[in-house]
């Protein structure tokens, strides 16, 4: 069982190894930040997260940080990596091991508390009970997909999502790389509008589904297997009002032209599963397709962006 957590890059289907590194909380992040910023995200994931303190033993903080491998990991590389943020012993005690066929993120989330980001409580079956009168509730089983409102960057997403219904009432609303959909069933709820979602990996289409059902939302929200915009569904229901990815940097930059193309003047682009040093870059691919930024948040070393299209066609 876990008592907090924050889980960094998308899982990997079929995960079949694992390193895990009991240690403090600074080395948790470290490893997990180098993990995800090095390895295809659609291979390896890191789920850095707070034990369950033992009230036996006078270490009351102690952290892990969990790697999943869709093949078999270079051992050698991984330590040397894991050396470079956290030393010599830290990178000896990684212990690597094999893991049967099972739900990976259920194994890691499980127990995890409901979080708030404003009106936005994420939360699974167990935390119902925690919704005040006027929360705006989204119910979400671990699962193989990215996305328990767990994770900075997804908080980041919900709150600038508070932050654009405080000013205006976006009616074209597309999500992109949805994960387990919890910002596209957020957006839904917020604005009592469809909204359009895509994801390139399949079981995050099915999961988001299986979401935006147990949310009461299924007619607002219907997820697509798509490659960035390139879907018809997607493209059809354009120029977007708003739009959110919350995916990385490389793949941020490279959607650019694609979401400028699709958005309306004056839209909302909202954009995260960024660190502080992928910002510049980000903003400047942006920039240059007629956006400006509007407003940055940070949390958890996660940031979120809100970009602000221009008037006129992009370029």
């Amino acid at each position: 069982m876990l008592a907090a957590a924050m889980l960094e890059g998308l899982p990997p289907n079929n995960a079949t190894h694992i390193m895990r590194l009991s240690c403090d909380e600074a080395t948790a992040r470290a490893v997990a930040d180098i993990i995800v910023e090095t390895f295809d995200p659609a291979t390896t994931a890191a789920a850095a997260f707070e034990e369950v303190p033992d009230t036996s033993s006078w270490n009351n903080s102690a952290w892990a940080v969990e790697v999943y491998f869709g093949s078999p990991p270079d051992e050698a590389n991984i330590r040397g990596l894991v050396a470079v943020v956290a030393g010599d012993s830290a990178a000896r005690a990684a212990a690597f091991g094999e893991l049967r066929q099972r739900d990976w993120v259920a194994s890691s989330l499980e127990g995890l508390a409901p979080v708030r980001a404003g009106r936005f409580l994420v939360h699974g079956a167990h935390g119902r009970g925690a919704a005040a009168a006027n929360d705006i509730t989204i119910e979400v089983e671990a699962a193989l997909a990215f996305g328990t409102g767990h994770h900075g960057s997804t908080r980041g997403c919900l709150c600038m999502l508070e932050r654009v219904a405080r000013r205006r009432r976006p009616a074209a609303i597309l999500d992109l790389g949805t994960g387990s959909g919890v910002l596209a069933i957020a957006a839904a709820k917020l604005f009592k509008h469809a909204v359009q979602a895509g994801d390139i990996d399949i079981v995050c289409v099915k999961t988001a589904s299986a979401n935006a059902k147990r949310n009461r939302v299924p007619s607002f929200v219907r997820p697509v297997l798509a490659k960035g915009t390139a879907h018809p569904v997607l493209r059809r229901a354009a120029p977007y009002d708003l739009v959110m990815a919350n995916i990385l940097a490389r793949p941020l930059r490279a959607l650019a032209p694609q979401i400028a193309e699709l958005t309306a003047p004056r839209a909302d682009v909202i954009l995260s599963g960024l660190i502080a040093r992928d910002v510049p870059g980000v903003v400047g691919a942006y920039q240059g397709q007629g956006m400006a930024l509007s407003c940055r948040l940070d949390i958890d070393g996660w940031v979120t962006l809100l970009m602000q299209r221009r008037g006129g066609k992009p370029r």
